[in-house]
């Protein structure tokens, strides 16, 4: 065997033909270890950590690698300061310490320290302030506590008026006192972590199979149809994982998934001037909300997000609201010289959390705002054995795995 087809890149290979081989091998095939359904962040590290582990692995999707949530994100690897905030210390220390794994460990080339500026407008109170100062502090203890290197993620500290306008030129300079700079991790593209996840799962042996759809799901295995050809058949498993995200409830019965709406605004750089770092803009009304601007390096700013119930069912492509880019340019406006206006935003994304409803089935106020629903991950196993993995987030995909 020559050196190249024996490489490591090499069984990494993502072909149509290796699809065919392997979706041939596994209908009606031997039983595999374990199936995987979903393959965004989650189901492509389940994937991974079991292949890693020598099990024989098969893991399907309906359409194709981070085709849902995972390609929607604002692709950053949050440290867990939202979560200390509500007091939640576990899910804060847990995003802490694999944030500092992603940057330091697994994917160095692509999660990168990414600099925020909150600035202190006039709509920012000084107790406000005070409140984001000691959140700030608070976020660089937990990456102490995370063990992350301060030469990945350095530390927070104060900025003078000017120092805020230097890296946010657009701002309004009117009664402005300054900002405050925090850091937290910013992948390059959440669409290609996933793809490398799927890619290193595969050089360990496993069956990464797009655009083959789980019908029906049940603690042997699955009955599944190659969305390319209308056929149907069999795989056959040890254990079943349920990673599809907003649509796990659809395979599994009693499994209650609420999603939640976040969108992003695409605007051009040069609306906004030039900008060395990201900004935190406080939501008016809000003492833990804010909205991000989040340059890209490629000449396009992202600006969001929201947190917004979706009733019905679940679109596969979620669909922009004009309410939530008023919303957004609202918030953004705050704080602007000169604010930006709807013909100035060249584009917009949606992506739905799939945050674990756990509340009665039957409650008639609604429930609590998606907002306040616990971004804890949850792993469940229904009645018939059906292993289910729902809630989280991006930068936690690996513990959930």
């Amino acid at each position: 065997m020559s050196p190249t087809s024996s490489s490591p890149a090499a069984g990494a290979s993502l072909s149509a033909a290796r699809r065919s081989r392997e979706l041939t091998e596994a209908l009606g095939g031997p039983v595999v270890d374990v199936l995987v359904v979903g393959l965004g962040a989650t189901g492509a590290g389940v994937a991974l950590d079991a292949a890693a582990r020598g099990l024989s692995v098969v893991a399907v999707d309906a359409h194709d690698l981070a085709f849902g949530t995972s390609r929607w994100s604002s692709k950053l690897i949050h440290g867990g300061l939202r979560y200390l905030a509500s007091a939640h210390l576990d899910v804060a220390h847990e995003s802490a310490v694999e944030r500092g794994v992603l940057m330091e460990r697994t994917a160095p080339h692509l999660v990168h320290a990414q600099p925020f500026v909150l600035p202190l407008t006039p709509l920012v109170s000084r107790s406000q302030a005070a409140l984001a100062w000691a959140g700030f502090r608070a976020g660089d203890t937990l990456r102490l506590a995370a063990r992350t290197a301060r030469a990945t993620l350095p530390a927070p500290r104060r900025l003078s008026a000017v120092e805020t306008r230097h890296l946010a030129p657009a701002l309004r300079s009117d009664r402005l006192r300054g900002g405050l700079l925090s850091w937290d991790g910013r992948l390059t593209d959440d669409a290609r972590l996933v793809t490398a996840l799927a890619r290193t799962a595969a050089a360990r042996g496993a069956r990464i199979l797009t655009r083959v759809r789980a019908l029906e799901l049940t603690a042997s295995g699955a009955r599944i149809r190659d969305e390319l050809t209308g056929e149907e058949g069999e795989i056959r498993a040890r254990a079943v994982i349920n990673a599809s995200g907003v649509w796990a409830g659809d395979l599994v019965e009693g499994i209650r998934v609420r999603p939640s709406r976040g969108t992003h605004l695409v605007l051009r750089s040069d609306r906004l001037g030039p900008l060395p770092a990201g900004l935190h803009v406080p939501v008016p009304g809000e003492t833990n909300r804010f909205v991000l601007v989040l340059p890209q390096g490629d000449g396009r700013v992202y600006v969001g997000l929201t947190d917004e119930p979706v009733e019905g069912e679940v679109p596969d492509v979620p669909e922009v609201p004009e309410t939530d880019v008023g919303f957004l340019l609202d918030v953004l406006g705050s704080v602007l010289d000169t604010p930006v206006q709807r013909e100035d935003v060249v584009g917009a994304f949606a992506g739905l959390r799939p945050l674990l409803d756990t509340g009665p089935a039957d409650r008639s106020d609604g429930g609590p705002r998606t907002a306040d629903i616990s971004r804890r991950h949850a792993v469940l196993t229904s009645p018939e054995g059906v292993v289910t993995v729902v809630g989280g987030k991006l930068t936690t995909y690996r513990r959930m795995a």
